[in-house]
């Protein structure tokens, strides 16, 4: 079976295609990663005006295991094992780090948002590591084990991005 092309009829059909694709996000021509993890930087501006650092740890917390459901289930309906439409692992990863870097400016939020693209983008040393541990080849159906990979090499790229932010601020201060 071939892959399915993602389109807005496409994510409308399942509500975890809507979360996967980052509510459309996911869905942009060009730059999808970019494009969620721009997303999920706006949304993380806009929740935080009523979030405390409490419930965004609920929120992450809870995130996790719908995205890794979310994930699973879009990338067997696209019948590949990391599309690039689904973008849910981008705005959780840069949740993540936005919420540990609490509080931060404007500043150090689009350091942060350069950082984790170079890591997500480029995938160097642990990033490629943990992106290739689940991978399948094409063909192979996707398993929930592909869905958590989806999420994986995105947090590792977080935990990269916090790495090197706490450098740099140990450098400035």
């Amino acid at each position: 079976m071939s892959a399915v092309r993602p389109t807005f009829a496409f994510m409308a059909r399942h509500p975890a295609h809507w979360i996967a694709m980052g509510f459309g996000s996911g869905l942009s021509p060009k730059a999808p990663g970019t494009v969620g993890t721009l997303w999920g930087w706006a949304a993380f501006a806009l929740l935080n005006l009523w979030l405390t650092p409490a419930q965004w740890a609920v929120l992450i917390a809870v995130g996790l295991p719908i995205g890794w459901w979310a994930s699973t289930v879009t990338a067997r309906h696209l019948r590949t094992c990391d599309p690039g439409a689904v973008v849910w692992d981008e705005i959780l990863a840069i949740w993540i780090v936005l919420w540990l870097l609490m509080p931060a400016g404007f500043w150090w939020q689009l350091a942060a948002f350069a950082v984790f693209r170079y890591f997500d983008a480029a995938k160097p040393g642990p990033v490629r590591w943990a992106d290739g541990l689940f991978k399948i080849e094409p063909g192979q159906p996707v398993t929930v084990w592909q869905g958590f990979g989806i999420l994986f090499d995105d947090l590792i790229a977080a935990g990269c991005t916090l790495v090197v932010l706490a450098g740099a601020r140990a450098l400035l201060h």
